[in-house]
């Protein structure tokens, strides 16, 4: 006998930026027996899985497949494949996200150019396209949906801009896919991660990704397949490898491609999760799925407005973060512990100049539903009145419900 209990997690509404509930579906496909990754029933759901994720990207690109890791090692797989020591970076900076964009272009030996603005706002396109023009960089690395700010940054006219000026654009749109539209063609993108933990609906581990021909040509230069499995026309040395054996989206393409050289093992559980949460994203239709993301925001955002509570109520607004604004003199952090210790309730802080200013609520994937809605904001009307906030009474779920009532 060691002494250690069996795992018994205590049940929570999770109303944050991410991590999300996970679908019970999702739960469910889990437990599925456990096959052998080149099982040829597995393969067969790997290939799905690519088909799957072509669907919700919006691309027809033939490399769409997970890197097995969090959202940040999808990111850092596309980086540090691409970047080579000594290439210009440009980065725009708009929240906590794009300081990490610009932690792993550094760490890659890259040359970096930034542009801030402030938290809680974001970038006109033409800005952008501008300092491109200026800096003439390799890559544009860009964030989507920063959730520490709550803010989306227009990429429709960045994506062409760059591809006329021959610049690599890497998108991080971690917190966008499944949520909101991600173009990925239409736009023009070359390169775009996605995470399974935030509108997939899927737990945290896999790192959906996506890049073009424009990409895959420059992995070829710096391809180098490790001895151990290389065959005789193999490439073992190269001038600039990829730096990373983990990460190496060259050996990851025979991996996930037909030649299905071993790599690693997979994520066999992860895999079968975020297979089914794809097909569940499907089986709703992107279309009918973002809609209900939007209808979710506008009720919870109603409700917060009735209460009397300011919001970031901006045309550039995320779909499915929200950010308060913590009344003053409210202690913000003993609101969220009340939420979480009364209900059950999680809700984030945020980062950097806005910590200790904003509460983050996030509606995203399984979590983006009613009843989670009007709860939060029952919850969150109890927690200020015991914390002595003047706030207007009985009026948030008043209004919630009529942006459902009016829902047809």
């Amino acid at each position: 006998m060691n002494g250690f209990d069996e795992i018994s997690a205590p049940l929570r509404t999770i109303m944050t930026p991410g991590p999300v509930e996970v679908d019970p579906r999702v739960l469910r496909a889990m437990s599925t027996p456990i096959l052998g990754q080149f099982d040829p029933a597995f393969t067969q759901m790997m290939n799905e899985t690519m088909d799957m994720l072509r669907q919700v990207f919006q691309t027809k690109n033939q490399w769409a497949f997970p890197i097995d890791g969090t959202s940040r090692a999808g990111i850092e797989a596309v980086m540090c494949s691409v970047i080579e020591p000594g290439d210009k970076v440009l980065i725009p900076i708009f929240g906590r996200f794009g300081h990490l964009l610009t932690e792993i272009a550094e760490r890659s030996g890259a040359e970096i150019y930034t542009i801030e603005c402030e938290w809680g706002k974001v970038f006109d396109q033409q800005e952008i396209i501008d300092e491109v023009k200026k800096v003439q960089p390799k890559v544009l690395a860009i964030v989507h949906g920063e959730t520490s700010t709550g803010c989306m940054q227009p990429l429709d006219k960045i994506g062409p801009a760059c591809r006329e000026l021959d610049v690599l654009s890497i998108v991080d749109a971690v917190a966008t896919l499944g949520g909101t539209e991600v173009k990925v063609d239409e736009w023009q993108l070359d390169a775009v991660i996605g995470g399974s933990q935030k509108c997939l609906s899927v737990p945290s581990g896999m790192a959906p990704i996506t890049y073009n021909e424009r990409v895959e040509r420059l992995l070829f230069t710096r391809k180098k397949v490790e001895r151990g499995v290389a065959q005789a026309h193999d490439q073992v040395k190269v001038n600039h490898p990829i730096r990373s054996n983990y990460f190496d989206l060259s050996q990851l393409q025979d991996y996930w491609g037909p030649r299905r050289l071993n790599h690693h093992t997979e994520a066999t559980s992860m895999l079968y999760a975020l297979r089914e949460g794809l097909r569940i994203v499907l089986q709703e239709g992107l279309k009918e799925r973002f809609e209900r993301h939007r209808l979710h925001e506008k009720s919870l955002t109603a409700g917060i407005q009735a209460m009397g509570l300011q919001y970031n109520d901006v045309l550039w607004k995320l779909p499915m973060v929200t950010c308060i604004t913590i009344p003053a003199g409210i202690d913000g952090d003993s609101v969220r512990k009340m939420l979480l210790e009364q209900f059950g309730i999680e809700i984030a802080s945020s980062f950097g100049p806005l910590h200790g200013k904003i509460w983050r609520i996030g509606t995203m994937g399984y979590s983006c539903r009613k009843e989670n809605v009007l709860f939060v904001l029952s919850a969150l009307e109890a927690v200020l009145i015991r914390h002595g906030a003047s706030i207007q009474i009985g009026h948030a779920l008043q209004a919630a419900l009529n942006v459902y009532e009016a829902y047809v």
